[in-house]
């Protein structure tokens, strides 16, 4: 599960160095900035689902660091949704892009160096597997696209988060979002 997780941050973090070249045009820029939300979302959603809850049943301070997870997701979500709505060729774009991208790298870095080796140390090779599953599950009927206001927590977000994705296919779908 988490070498399944670092691989997925591992992608986007290529993904922000391409944006960061600095040598795409404004179709591009959306497009990459569509697929980075998309594969932001999804992974956020499995974590929400399977990981944080694994932590604060695993870990001594696990409901500490699941809420501060939780809580960089929020914010993370809030600037996809204002990314969405901006023209790639508008400087504004840049800054919230940047914005972005800051984020998500120190919240990278929480969960690569204080969460997942504690997951390590308290959880059995065999209960990681069975969460690499249900995340890697998750993901494929996972929204696509950010809702801030969505739930967060089980059983809400596992009940929501299918019918979410169904609908967020089908808008990619009738737009031509590429994912």
């Amino acid at each position: 599960m988490i070498n399944m997780l670092i691989a997925d941050h591992r992608e986007v973090e290529e993904a922000f160095q391409q944006f960061e070249t600095g040598q795409l045009d404004a179709n591009q820029r959306r497009d990459l900035a569509d697929h980075i939300i998309t594969e932001l979302v999804r992974h956020s959603v499995a974590e929400e689902q399977y990981l944080y809850p694994a932590a604060r049943e695993s870990l001594d301070n696990g409901d500490e660091i699941a809420d501060h997870e939780i809580s960089e997701h929020a914010e993370a979500e809030r600037t996809m949704k204002q990314l969405e709505s901006l023209d790639a060729e508008g400087q504004q774009f840049d800054e919230t892009m940047r914005t972005l991208i800051a984020s998500i790298r120190h919240h990278v870095t929480d969960e690569e160096d204080d969460l997942f080796p504690k997951l390590r140390e308290a959880c059995t090779a065999d209960r990681l597997e069975e969460l690499g599953g249900k995340i890697r599950e998750a993901k494929e009927t996972a929204p696509t696209r950010p809702h801030p206001a969505a739930p967060d927590r089980p059983p809400a977000n596992k009940i929501l988060a299918p019918g979410a994705g169904l609908v967020d296919k089908m808008r990619d779908t009738l737009s031509g979002r590429q994912h």
